[in-house]
């Protein structure tokens, strides 16, 4: 055995043994600083490789891109410009960061992509983000024996995976930013755009405000009802996305304790206003839901709004009315709550095709309906035969749509017949 084995520790003045680290001799210093400034000068020599490689990355990078991503290929000329830049910033940022191995954290939200405008965000889906930054890894990744010095690749290559990571991470905040912004703007764009089309003004700008929510989808209708209790902000969120799932268009905004939805209407219920509204109903307050008729184009959905919100205040006079309710079937109600819109409806619709037709149909419905809707009695109070009376009624029901023998019908009947000649007091009555 070594006699130095034999010999016991030092020990300190307690007698325990000393067990604080010997300094290195002159020999293990050198050793660790010739390691040190080797590697920096092997990553030196890396950085002068990659500098002169930027431009030649970012190019390859992007035409990589245009080979292998069919979406960046139909992108518009100023995108594609855009992308290039961001992908020039991003080779640029990486060997900034690279010749200071004690940066710590790249700061890759602002030196790539504060180079690109926010609205790139609408252009290229963070999906696309990703696909784009793994084909910038490739193209890095394909040359790390050639960009670094000598015993330098497995450095570059640690500090590429390193780098990509915090561009992916930020790529993600990103756009997580971005949706929130969008969302915050969209909210207040939704509702600035509903209380103009409550109000009737701004019509000029309707459009604009549309394409800036990607409005496309025609006919247009507005669908009002009340705020589920506690469940505004969730409620209306709900609602946009059955909207969207169902392939419309949405805006939502509430007043108080109203809301007013206007949809434009996807294919599938294209021709079936009430079918389309139907679902989304139930995720309304109690009380009654009001649909207005459909229009053309958003610019003319006051309309249909002002429908819906008067059939709203007046849906109460009909408890029994369904739901949803169509504002055109809550016409009297309307007119008795002082629409005028609702009141020129039935003179025109209901009244004067009865005027026109001549005063024996106006005559038989005014006695059917003072009659309890009574045939013989009112055959007998016009000296005709029973027959002659069903034969006018029915040609009443296909003039007007409405049965007199129909309980509503004959209410909305009676109501039109009253405003009808309330207009011919005010007014020579139509020829």
């Amino acid at each position: 055995m070594d006699p130095a084995e034999l010999t016991p520790p030092p020990t300190g003045a307690d007698g325990a043994a000393d067990r604080r680290p010997r300094d290195r001799g002159p020999a293990d210093g050198c050793a660790a600083e010739s390691g040190d400034s080797a590697a920096d000068a092997v990553r030196a020599e890396t950085v002068r490789r990659l500098e002169r490689s930027m431009g030649a990355l970012g190019t390859a990078a992007v035409a990589r891109m245009e080979r292998r991503l069919s979406w960046f290929r139909t992108m518009s000329a100023e995108d594609r410009s855009w992308v290039g830049l961001v992908a020039q910033s991003g080779v640029a940022a990486f060997v900034d960061w690279f010749k200071n191995a004690n940066r710590g954290r790249p700061a890759i939200t602002v030196e790539v992509f504060g180079t690109a405008p926010r609205e790139l965000t609408r252009s290229v889906s963070l999906q696309q983000t990703v696909e784009m930054i793994r084909i910038m890894i490739e193209v890095v990744e394909n040359q790390v024996d050639g960009l670094a010095a000598p015993g330098g690749e497995q450095q570059l290559r640690e500090a590429v995976l390193r780098y990509t990571r915090e561009v992916a991470f930020s790529s993600a905040r990103v756009y997580a930013r971005a949706a929130e912004a969008r969302g915050a703007w969209d909210a207040r764009l939704e509702a600035l755009i509903v209380d103009a089309l409550l109000h009737g003004d701004r019509e000029e700008g309707l459009h604009t405000w549309g394409s800036a929510l990607g409005w496309s989808r025609t006919p247009v209708l507005a669908i009002a009802g009340q705020v589920a209790e506690g469940e505004g902000d969730a409620m209306l969120d709900e609602v946009r996305a059955l909207a969207r799932r169902a392939g419309h268009d949405v805006l939502a905004g509430t007043q108080g304790e109203r809301v007013v939805v206007v949809i434009g209407l996807g294919e599938q219920h294209g021709s079936d206003p009430m079918a389309a509204a139907a679902p989304l109903a139930g995720l309304f307050g109690a009380g009654p839901v009001v649909v207005g008729p459909p229009v053309p184009d958003l610019p003319s959905a006051g309309r249909s709004a002002g429908a819906a919100i008067s059939g709203l205040r007046a849906a109460p006079a009909w408890p029994d009315a369904p739901r949803p309710v169509s504002a055109e079937d809550l016409l009297p109600e309307r007119a008795l709550d002082g629409d005028p819109a609702a009141r020129r409806r039935l003179v025109e619709d209901v009244y004067r095709p009865l005027r026109r037709a001549g005063s024996p149909l106006l005559d038989t419905l005014a006695v059917y309906l003072e009659h309890a809707a009574s045939l013989e009695a009112t055959a007998r109070m016009l000296f005709v035969h029973p027959n002659t009376v069903r034969y006018r009624l029915g040609r009443i029901a296909d003039l007007t749509g409405f049965a007199p023998a129909d309980g509503r019908g004959s209410f909305v009947l009676r109501v039109a017949m009253a405003l009808g000649r309330l207009a011919e007091r005010d007014g020579p009555a139509p020829g």
